[in-house]
């Protein structure tokens, strides 16, 4: 049985099944498509085994025949060039996820589509060794995760980011990784070798020691526990790795990033950095109902706070505002942040990778580079 969908026109609106095990329990319309669709849930209001299947979707993986792996960003906010983005939609569904209006652009939801319709580029490791071997290409870092993370759990699976950190190996290429998935252990063979030779740093985002608050707002990353111990192993291994404190939720998690910022510390990280809240486009009502529905009394107080920090609004596009907000609770957290992060030695500045030694791998083909 399936529900009926009205295309554009208004109806009776009738309970729809609570999303469970998400971050979004909504789909927001998407700006980029002239017709909109709504659910005529009246046909199916007796079916309770049916609404029971539609409130767990499934994660679905569809693949993506994008020609080239790699992403170039311009933003002075951003302190990367280029990217790697072995995925498009990101299964951990973190309710707050800046990246989820990228969806948009396939013509799907930013909402629940963006964590259960996940797009795999299975050719990345091929279109990576064909971007490396370019004549053109100047070596310099590049970022595993720029937009989505590359550890995210169909990674178990599709095994892409390891087979792009395998090509990266052979061409000595350095690269940083950010993620949220303790799975990056699975790599450490990899990245200790990368780290033998200044090729890699780690950086592992940890938005709240709370188990209980993570489970509902990240639910399908690792525990804060799990990424501690990453973070952990992974500096005993050799290798750089700092914190991500992001993002920082005026209101909700900002008073923990002193703890953090100890805890990455004890743990071995070498540097740290936060990033405050970011809500564009359809990301706020997505975040902002993910609020109502797990910490209804806390939402509007939550809300304001985030408004206070983005002269009324909840988001900024305005370069040097946007990772850091402004007013006086923004600075606070700034200056918490600054404060912490020199006290338990998280405060200075990484030496650079090396980019010497790169060497063009092996194309597709099997030719080596004559130059």
């Amino acid at each position: 049985m399936c529900a009926c969908i009205l295309y554009g026109m208004a109806h009776e609106p009738h309970q729809s099944p609570k999303i469970r095990g998400r971050g979004a329990g909504i789909q927001p319309a998407n700006p980029y498509l002239s017709v909109s669709q709504e659910t005529d849930w009246e046909h199916v209001a007796e079916d309770e085994d049916y609404l029971a299947e539609l409130g767990r979707p499934r994660t679905v993986c569809l693949p993506d025949e994008s020609q080239s792996i790699i992403s170039e960003n311009d933003s002075p906010d951003i302190p990367f060039r280029f990217s790697v983005n072995p995925y498009r939609g990101c299964a951990h569904g973190c309710s707050y996820c800046y990246a989820r209006p990228t969806h948009e652009y396939l013509g799907f939801s930013a909402g629940v589509d963006f964590e259960t319709k996940v797009m795999v580029k299975y050719r990345a490791a091929e279109l990576l060794r064909n971007w490396l071997a370019r004549p053109a290409w100047r070596p310099e870092p590049i970022m595993f995760s720029g937009v989505t993370d590359c550890y995210q759990p169909v990674e178990r699976e599709f095994r892409l980011t390891r087979s792009c950190l395998e090509v990266v190996l052979e061409a000595n290429q350095p690269v940083n990784l950010i993620t949220k998935n303790a799975l990056v252990l699975r790599d450490l063979d990899l990245l200790s070798e990368l780290a033998a030779r200044n090729l890699v740093r780690v950086a592992v985002s940890i938005t709240s020691l709370d188990q209980g608050l993570t489970r509902v707002m990240e639910p399908r990353t690792s525990s804060p526990a799990a990424r501690l111990a990453a973070v952990e192993k992974l500096s005993a291994a050799g290798i750089s790795t700092f914190v991500m404190a992001a993002p920082i939720i005026p209101g909700l998690n900002d008073s923990e990033l002193p703890t953090i910022l100890k805890s990455a510390s004890e743990a071995g990280a070498r540097g740290a950095s936060f990033v405050l809240l970011r809500l564009p486009t359809t990301v706020r009502p997505v975040f902002f109902e993910w609020l109502e529905r797990e910490l209804p009394d806390q939402a509007e107080k939550i809300k304001n706070r985030i408004r206070s920090t983005r002269n009324g609004r909840t988001n900024s596009a305005h370069f040097g505002e946007r990772m850091r907000g402004t007013g006086e609770i923004a600075d606070q957290i700034a200056q918490t942040f600054r404060v912490f992060a020199a006290k338990y030695g998280l405060a200075g500045r990484l030496p650079p990778l090396d980019c010497s030694q790169f060497r063009p791998p092996r194309t597709e083909n099997g030719q080596m580079s004559l130059f």
